[in-house]
């Protein structure tokens, strides 16, 4: 299946769009499971977003929310995802939503990652997963060039999580693997900028997956994939 595409004249009105569309997918898993997994990524792009949803009135007490990727740093860093993610989504009613952090800097990274990978094996199906995309093409942070991108995008890995250093991008990484993120009930990318709508226009063209890693989710036929992109 294709992915769909919705093309928005501003960021606040795909921002608005994206909270709605997601909080319908929160309420459907919450309805038939229980329980409603959300992923999210990092960077400024989804501020807006995260507002947003934030004030949906869901049932936050059921949500889980956790993230596709996060840098090795302490969860008051600058750069945490984690840090982001919880002042910008997790307040108002939102607050009352559960959050599974990446990066556990009390222990080493070897044992951390372990621990988290058998942690998110033993979780159920996404509700929703957002995905950013970098300038090089990377989701997640399945980064190009890096060594751990092969397992990282290898299907058959048998990993949910694995550690990746990027060629390009500061920190250590750890980056949640192709075959766990496609365990969605949908994905949504989320691009904002003529710059990234022409890397997307690459990434849909042929070429090999590694030269732009985003590719693996377009391509792929085990979730559906709905593109949320603004111009401006």
């Amino acid at each position: 299946m294709a992915p769909c595409e919705q093309q928005f004249d501003t960021p606040k009105q795909l921002d608005a769009a994206l909270a709605i569309a997601v909080a319908a997918r929160l309420a459907a898993a919450i309805e038939s499971r229980g329980e409603a997994w959300l992923v999210v990524s990092g960077g400024r792009t989804p501020l807006g977003f995260f507002a947003q949803l934030a004030a949906q009135p869901l049932r936050w007490e059921k949500v889980i929310v956790t993230l596709a990727d996060e840098r090795w740093v302490d969860n008051h860093h600058l750069d945490s995802n984690e840090k982001l993610v919880r002042e910008q989504l997790l307040c108002g009613p939102a607050a009352a939503a559960q959050f599974l952090p990446l990066a556990d800097l009390s222990t080493d990274i070897d044992s951390a990652v372990s621990e988290l990978d058998y942690r998110l094996m033993r979780a159920p199906r996404f509700a929703a997963l957002v995905l950013g995309m970098g300038d090089d093409g990377h989701t997640a942070s399945l980064f190009p060039g890096a060594t751990a991108l092969q397992q990282g995008l290898d299907i058959n890995s048998g990993r949910s999580c694995i550690i990746v250093e990027p060629l390009t991008a500061p920190h250590l990484r750890v980056s949640l693997t192709l075959p766990r993120l496609l365990d969605s009930d949908e994905i949504f990318i989320h691009i904002v900028g003529a710059n990234k709508q022409q890397v997307l226009e690459r990434a849909r063209a042929s070429g090999e997956v590694s030269e732009l890693p985003i590719r693996a989710v377009l391509r792929q036929h085990a979730a559906p994939v709905t593109i949320y992109w603004s111009g401006q």
